[in-house]
């Protein structure tokens, strides 16, 4: 999606990404907009390049379905996390397995990585959640509390706090500082049912998905809902702020992505383009909007 006239988005050329030898359960760009990767239920992790459409790498190692990747901030990592209770890091230059973090019980189904890149966070089946040391793999924090499934996570921009939402239609904060212990102290509630993603903007506010077709805008610190975006017509996927905070893009289950305002809580863009379902949206540094799913 490239930006057209000003304060506006128009839908660009579609690229296909076609090799994948299973579904695809998640995309994830590079901090540049220069690299999408793939995860599978093939077992595999493909990188691509995003202007090009050329593979970069298909990785395997995983004994199970890819569920979730992400890179890291500074872009030299990416993460991927598996049916086979895993987490993988990986070198981006080398396009090689650098840790392999176990510890979960069951189906890990989100990664997300603090903002220095020094930390990770992860989420599963299992209901728990991990924070891990990058650097040597060593599992830092062992986070209880959720009720079911954590689907979805993220560092706030201070690092200082990690959100992670649930199937239990619930959202907690937890704070990470030094010297305090690993427990929540806030808990955001007013979704109906499964929260599916997450997002800070770089002012602290957060953004949150679910399948009760609806996207919150809370402000954690204060425990206060801002906004409530209501036209969502399906089960959102993926959320992202532009860099400047005042808009929310937002994809799901539909051949449409919204752009939001964020102080109004009104759609003000409404793209159509040839996806079936929209895996990842993400604004580049730039302001422009990137997307990726599957061909219709």
């Amino acid at each position: 999606m490239n930006s057209g006239a000003p304060g506006t988005l128009v839908v660009g050329r579609v690229k296909f990404f076609g090799r994948h030898c299973g579904e695809v359960n998640s995309s994830a760009f590079s901090p540049d907009g220069q690299t999408l990767l793939t995860a599978s239920e093939d077992g595999c992790v493909y990188g691509w390049k995003t202007q090009s459409g050329h593979l970069l790498w298909k990785l395997g190692g995983h004994t199970g379905p890819v569920k979730f990747c992400r890179f890291s901030p500074d872009g030299r990592l990416f993460a991927s996390t598996s049916c086979d209770r895993t987490i993988r890091l990986w070198d981006v230059a080398e396009a090689k397995c650098l840790q392999i973090l176990k510890g979960h019980q069951r189906s890990v189904e989100t990664v997300s990585f603090s903002p220095d890149s020094k930390q990770l966070a992860s989420g599963g089946w299992d209901k728990q959640v991990m924070l891990w040391e990058v650097q040597s793999g060593q599992m830092l924090r062992h986070l209880v509390g959720h009720r079911d499934s954590v689907q979805s996570s993220d560092f706030a921009p201070s690092s200082d706090c990690l959100a992670t939402g649930s199937w239990d239609s619930t959202i907690r904060i937890w704070d990470l500082r030094a010297g305090t212990p690993a427990v929540f102290h806030r808990e955001l509630e007013g979704h109906s049912s499964n929260i599916s993603c997450l997002c800070y903007s770089a002012s602290g506010l957060l953004a949150s998905g679910s399948w009760d077709k609806t996207i919150h805008i809370w402000k954690p610190s204060a425990k206060s809902l801002l906004v409530q975006l209501k036209g969502v017509v399906t089960w959102v996927k993926s959320i992202a702020f532009s860099p400047d905070g005042l808009q929310l893009a937002s994809a799901g289950y539909s051949r449409m992505v919204k752009v939001w305002d964020c102080n109004t809580g009104r759609c003000i863009e409404t793209l159509k383009g040839a996806l079936d379902v929209a895996h990842a949206c993400t604004f580049t540094p730039d302001g422009k909007l990137l997307v990726s799913g599957a061909a219709g």
